[in-house]
């Protein structure tokens, strides 16, 4: 199949919309992408064409834009989507079509499809590293702020079972609309001073975030007694707020843009030079660069795009990720990854607080919620 054609492939991310900050990252990092294997010569010769759309934050777009690519566009392969309200939208005209759906967002879990690869973090790689280091270090009362749709209220959940199980509580449970502004989180900010939780566990997600760090802030809470700890907070939220507002605030990710390793500088720097030292990248632009590599990588080995030759060829497979070396797994489509836990500096960059050091196998439906069984795979790093 070296006809001299494209391999035409589906990119879905917002460029407008709620979650678009995120979501421009994720879209860049796959163009980047693209853009090396193009110009490494293709895949067998033939070059990677994105077909694009911006479905503007919202599930229906995001499901119509899905259907035309599967269906007039002549796309098999869909690289897409950060709300888990899009993912389901998504999976079942996916699914529906032959299609194959690549996911590069951290999310709740309790899901598997054969349709999909799923690149970001499910709960075992990131809930279980950010409880164990929130307990270690600030206490066990904490208060869980959401936005209001699927994601907050599952990672709510099992962050609630962590704490019971290590004999914490939850003081209250709170959410707002998707797109909150300063005056939704009155409540929040009230509930704080009155019941002075260790932790506020923030599931609140996309331009609302900076207003609900705003809020905080202007309401003279200390981040260094009760910090805001969130696994939605990435570096594209922190570039909406100033250092002064996001300063010890902390997160747990696979990968954060100070990775000072090798192959994650090398992807900073190609990112940067191409979209401007500002620009951020969280850990799901990085998820969403890796994992174009990894399917151009199997669509050489299988020599078409067809998912059911494809999924073999990436089932099991280590793959050169920036924040290290990872795998698909065979059983359930998601990714071994490098959990670690960061706090934001005084500059407004995260900065590695604990590293454990360990590659995580996924547990997408909770098997074990341990606080010190995370289901390491067997493969270490010093750094």
């Amino acid at each position: 199949m070296t006809d001299g054609t494209s391999w035409r492939v589906g990119v879905l991310f917002s460029q407008t919309g709620v979650t678009s900050g995120v979501e421009i990252a994720q879209l860049r990092s796959t163009l980047l992408a693209i853009d090396e294997i193009n110009t490494g010569g293709g895949v067998l010769g033939r070059p990677v064409e994105a077909v694009v759309y911006d479905p503007a934050s919202d599930p229906k777009q995001f499901r119509q834009y899905a259907t035309e690519l599967l269906t007039r566009d002549g796309v098999r392969l869909i690289f897409g989507c950060y709300m888990s309200s899009t993912r389901k939208t998504v999976l079942p005209v996916v699914e529906e079509r032959g299609g194959l759906l690549f996911y590069p967002t951290l999310y709740e879990g309790f899901e598997y499809s054969a349709s999909c690869i799923y690149t970001g973090a499910a709960p075992n790689q990131n809930s279980l590293q950010l409880a164990k280091y929130l307990l270690a270090t600030y206490g066990n009362r904490f208060l869980l702020v959401g936005s209001n749709y699927v994601y907050p209220y599952s990672s709510n959940r099992i962050m609630s079972d962590l704490l019971v199980q290590s004999g914490g509580s939850v003081v209250d449970e709170l959410y707002v609309p998707l797109d909150a502004d300063g005056e939704h989180f009155d409540r929040a900010i009230k509930t704080m001073a009155r019941n002075k939780p260790d932790v506020v566990f923030s599931t609140v997600v996309g331009r609302s975030t900076a207003r609900f760090y705003e809020a905080y802030r202007k309401a003279g809470f200390d981040s260094a007694v009760m910090p805001i700890a969130s696994l939605t907070t990435s570096e594209a939220e922190l570039v909406e707020m100033s250092a002064e507002i996001s300063e010890g605030h902390i997160t747990a990710a696979p990968f954060f843009e100070t990775l000072n390793t090798a192959a994650a500088r090398r992807f900073v720097q190609a990112f940067k030079e191409r979209y401007g030292d500002d620009a951020p990248v969280p850990a799901a632009a990085e998820a969403a660069y890796f994992q174009v590599h990894a399917a151009a990588d199997a669509l050489g080995r299988a020599g078409s795009d067809e998912p059911q030759a494809l999924l073999p060829e990436l089932r099991e497979r280590e793959f050169e990720a920036p924040q290290g070396r990872v795998r698909i797994s065979g059983e359930n489509n998601h990714t071994h990854l490098w959990p670690r836990v960061a706090k934001v500096d005084a500059q407004g960059r995260f900065q590695t607080v604990w590293n454990p050091g360990v590659r995580v196998r996924p547990d997408p439906f909770g098997m074990i919620q341990a606080l010190d069984d995370w289901s390491a795979d067997g493969l270490s790093v010093a750094q």
